[in-house]
């Protein structure tokens, strides 16, 4: 097809598709772009032209589009079972997909409960948490503590604990307000002096905060190691270890958000195994089908389970989703867990990720450079000079060189499918040079 078609399609999506996040009044001066198939870390639009998907279609997609191992698996299934509803009824690979999950997940979470999306994970965990308490007797536990800058979905109750204006400045009125307490993110190397600094005063603050407040806080819900709507902003894992012996020692659940982080993204399967704790909640999403289907988690402690084991239907957990538990999601899933196990993913990240850093050297020694980082799978660093308009010229940039990047304010990030080969990842550093130098 001609280039007319990119254009035809672009103006179409604008008339009818109400894109998130997104002002689509701008898109009358910026075409959307449109993609007709994908290969490996490539995009490509109606008129052959290609771009490196460098932020892995928002965070979820881990091995690359079109993976042969997930198509070949979801095939299958449609072959045996679309979906059932999962009240009453089970199947198959939501069972051994639950299995999995909790023996590879830190010890003793081992009771799976699905949703869709990432604020769906959330917004189970947030309300489990609270049922639990009052079920315990302790209904005045009915807040959570956040951390400053911290991202946890956009739906109402997942905005409340979500620390990020742009979103929810809008809704304001519709949230409960939660508490903020420091973070100990920064935009910097995370074992640099000043990462060691935020987390000493985020660890006081928040020791001081539970001592006061334990009574009325029901969790502590956070982003391990790297929150990434702050801008990737890091941190050591030993805010991790603190935090949960605080949070234990005054009765207040942990609620671990892997929603980013989790699958490989920072080194380990689940960034909470580089801290060696176990949260009361861990939530999945993004890229536990590898960015084929919806699907989220939230893994529970038995302590937490028991809690709602009853013979009254009132204490069950009233929380649904219609497609709770769908049978290919599930098998998509089970296929991203085969390739983790059977291509040992975790060590070849490591190893790529030592070879990345290296070769994004250059970057790194950038004069409009500032705060260059890294967290495994997860490139990030500030430019210099970025005033409001900087994100959207430094993506428009990009994708006229190919890539596709999409800065969150002036920090720049590469979070690309994990099969993305050297020579690529070359070409990603060698064009995000011009595009600094463009922008």
């Amino acid at each position: 097809m001609n280039g007319e078609a990119d254009a035809d399609w672009a103006a179409r999506s604008r008339a009818s598709v109400w894109h998130p996040c997104t002002q689509m009044k701008q898109h009358e001066r910026t075409p959307l772009v449109p993609v007709a198939r994908a290969s490996g870390a490539w995009l490509y639009g109606f008129d052959g032209r290609r771009y490196l998907d460098a932020v892995g279609s928002w965070w979820v997609n881990l091995f690359g589009h079109a993976n042969p191992r997930i198509n070949a698996a979801i095939t299958q299934q449609l072959g045996e079972l679309e979906h059932v509803m999962l009240a009453g009824f089970t199947h198959r690979p939501v069972i051994e997909l639950s299995e999995r999950l909790a023996a590879i997940a830190p010890p003793g979470l081992g009771h799976a409960f699905y949703g869709s999306d990432g604020a769906s994970a959330t917004e189970i965990a947030l309300k489990m948490s609270f049922h639990c308490w009052r079920q315990r007797g302790e209904a005045g536990k009915d807040h959570y503590a956040r951390l400053a800058g911290g991202y946890h979905g956009e739906t109402v109750g997942a905005l409340s604990v979500t620390d990020v204006p742009l979103f929810r400045d809008a809704y304001a009125p519709l949230l409960r307000s939660q508490p903020v307490l420091p973070s100990p993110g920064v935009n910097d190397a995370s074992d640099g002096p000043a990462a060691q600094r935020a987390t000493d005063e985020a660890l006081a603050a928040l020791e001081q905060f539970l001592a006061a407040h334990a009574s009325t806080t029901a969790a502590l819900i956070v982003e391990p190691l790297v929150q990434g709507a702050r801008g990737m902003a890091m941190y050591a894992p030993r805010y991790l270890r603190a935090a949960r012996e605080l949070t234990r020692r005054h009765g207040v659940h942990l609620i671990a958000d892997e929603i980013m982080t989790g699958f490989g993204r920072t080194g380990t399967m689940f960034a909470c195994e580089q801290a060696a704790i176990v949260p009361d909640f861990l939530c999945l999403s993004k890229g536990i089908t590898g960015g084929y289907l919806p699907l989220s988690c939230v893994l529970a402690t038995d302590d937490v389970f028991s809690t709602f084991y009853d013979d009254d239907v009132t204490r069950g957990f009233l929380h649904s989703h219609s497609y709770t538990g769908n049978a290919l999601a599930c098998r998509a899933a089970l296929a991203v867990l085969d390739i983790f196990r059977d291509d040992d993913i975790i060590a070849t990240n490591a190893a790529k990720a030592a070879r990345w850093r290296r070769m994004a050297a250059p970057l790194a020694a950038h004069a409009r450079v500032r705060g260059f980082r890294q967290c495994a799978m997860i490139i990030a660093f500030d430019v210099d000079g970025a005033d409001s308009g900087f994100a959207t010229r430094f993506a428009h940039e990009a994708l006229r060189r190919e890539l596709v990047l999409r800065p969150i304010g002036s920090t720049v990030y590469f979070m690309p499918p994990y099969t993305l080969c050297d020579d690529d990842f070359a070409l990603l550093v060698e064009r995000t040079l011009q595009v600094i130098d463009a922008s």
